[in-house]
């Protein structure tokens, strides 16, 4: 089994290959090769916490997985951010677990991959002006890979 902790991952993905890998699995689930099961999502009552696993499976890939963690909105008291999650990857040929990954930076860059994904197949051509929700850790994240997809020459936030 393969451990990949958190201080690797930056040097192991890359926001162009979390891009293409989100857009393949976009495609993989529209033609009904892939597709995620249902959330689970738990207040935990402790730290005020929400926990939870996400899961899905692409056929076409061969890849079985899900994603275990949440929102611990205290976590600045011990020099962390708030959403902490670890990917686990499994053999879909015998259901053994393959993998322990690092989950923090993969979802901020999962996550920044589906907007631009989204942004080059759905918005306008030639729009130049990209509006933002939020300000926090993400943001930075989804700014840049949404300036990746188009010749934005305006950004609106909120």
């Amino acid at each position: 089994m393969w451990v990949v902790p958190e201080k690797e991952i930056a040097g192991l993905m890359t926001p162009e290959a979390a891009f293409d890998a989100v857009e393949a699995v976009f495609a993989a689930m529209a033609s009904g090769d892939a597709y995620n099961f249902p959330v689970v999502r738990e207040a935990i009552g402790y730290e005020d916490a929400l926990y939870g696993f996400k899961g899905g499976f692409d056929r076409k890939g061969a890849n079985l997985g899900l994603k275990a963690g949440g929102y611990w909105p205290n976590n600045q008291k011990h020099g962390l951010i708030n959403h902490q999650s670890t990917v686990f990857l499994f053999d879909p040929d015998t259901g053994r677990v393959a993998a322990a990954v690092g989950g923090n930076l993969l979802t901020a860059l999962r996550t920044a991959a589906a907007s631009a994904v989204s942004i080059k197949h759905l918005a306008p051509k030639g729009a130049k002006v990209l509006g933002m929700i939020g300000a926090g850790h993400q943001s930075a994240f989804q700014m840049r890979a949404a300036a990746r997809t188009g010749s934005f020459e305006k950004v609106i936030g909120w």
